[in-house]
């Protein structure tokens, strides 16, 4: 491993059937105004909101609420959580939904104190907070995102068609997350893949980089062989407890900074599929598989040696006879056939991009280094074309 690195989570993590009830530990260490925060209401249908609540209520919080956070948060909805959080003088932001009613409680979270606009503050200027920062909990229903173990969090701004992500330091960490795979089974199929490619999708942008002998690395292989693993079962049985947990422990560690130490990173694929959600709001892991493969195969000369590897102990491709370009060839032809398998979403156009948006999602795209190629304007429209 080059460089040097620190590391620090301070996330603590309550994982299991029984994970719930490590709000009964948590709650005590804050104070009595909590703001629930969650999407469109099904944890009211599949009855996660009853037991939550009921868990407030026994701790003796007073609860508040900020529901109808969408998919892909806006900065006119964070706008509304300021205010709902400023009413309620909230001591503790408690997201209970998937990744993006977590990442939109921890923007909620350092904009309440801080003054401003928070979209121009933290998405555009990319400042970091120096004010009182709500402490946010987590509670998953969905899993991709990693966002109860990061300080992540995605806005989408659609009067500038742009969606953007701003990682926060540890201080914006959620303090504690609940993960309890059961809560994930009553999700639609489409949006459970649509998480297991964003899982997948997190660790390839940070393993397609460097060419030192890295540890990352051999810990990415396996990440991505056990999620590939429990998909093809979850795909066919979407209550396989094992398959379920398995994948959610993945999403956790493909994104709590941990196997990105000592690398740089590729975050492009995020950029390319942000870009396209900013002018179609589509669902977040679609629109990366839409994308990854014609930008892997834009990069792969700049990166062999990595693919070729990726495709060997990944994609089990036998290398005897075979040039290393046909090696990595052959890895993101498996790949792909293993994506169409399970049902990804394979080009922008299935996800409402037309021809006239490409000018667009062109100049939406936030271009970044850390890979085999920066990408121009010229390159990005080549990527695009080549998955419409």
């Amino acid at each position: 491993m080059l460089g040097n690195f620190t590391y620090c989570n301070p996330t603590k993590l309550y994982f299991g059937r029984d994970a719930l009830n490590g709000l009964n530990e948590e709650l005590p260490k804050y104070g009595k105004n909590v703001l629930l925060v969650y999407g469109g209401g099904s944890i009211k249908k599949n009855g996660i909101y009853d037991k939550v609540v009921a868990i407030l209520k026994a701790n003796g919080k007073e609860i508040f609420e900020d529901g109808g956070v969408m998919p892909n948060p806006t900065s006119d909805k964070l706008e509304e959580g300021v205010r709902r959080a400023e009413a309620a003088n909230a001591d503790l932001i408690l997201a209970v939904g998937g990744g993006s009613v977590c990442d939109y409680a921890k923007a909620v979270s350092v904009s309440v104190n801080c003054g401003g606009d928070p979209w121009e503050k933290y998405f555009i200027r990319f400042e970091e907070p120096t004010c009182k920062i709500i402490p946010v909990g987590c509670v998953l229903t969905m899993v991709g995102t990693g966002s109860e173990m990061n300080g992540g969090s995605v806005i989408t701004n659609h009067a500038q068609k742009l969606k953007i992500g701003h990682v926060f330091g540890e201080n914006v960490f959620p303090k504690f997350s609940v993960m309890n795979p059961e809560f994930t089974f009553t999700l639609p199929k489409y949006q459970m893949i649509a998480g297991i490619y964003d899982i997948m999708s997190h660790i390839l942008e940070q393993y397609f980089s460097g060419t030192d002998d890295n540890t990352s690395d051999y810990i990415m292989e396996g990440l991505l062989r056990s999620l590939i693993h429990s998909a093809n079962i979850a795909v066919k049985d979407p209550t396989d407890y094992e398959a379920r947990s398995n994948i959610m422990w993945t999403a956790t560690w493909a994104l709590n900074t941990l196997v990105a130490k000592g690398k740089t990173t590729d975050w492009m694929v995020h950029m390319l599929g942000q870009a396209v959600a900013a002018h179609t709001d589509a669902t977040h892991g679609m629109t990366l598989a839409a994308v990854s493969l014609p930008y892997y195969r834009f990069i792969m000369d700049s990166g062999l040696d990595k693919f070729a590897r990726y495709a060997v102990n990944v994609w089990h491709v036998d290398p005897k006879g075979k040039t290393a370009k046909q090696t990595a060839q052959e890895g993101l032809a498996e790949m792909e056939k293993w994506m169409i398998s399970i049902g990804l979403v394979m080009n922008i156009t299935e996800l409402g991009a037309t021809e006239e948006m490409l000018d667009g999602i062109v100049k939406s795209t936030l271009v970044m280094d850390g890979g085999y190629k920066i990408l121009n304007a010229v390159d990005i429209r080549a990527v695009l074309l080549a998955s419409y």
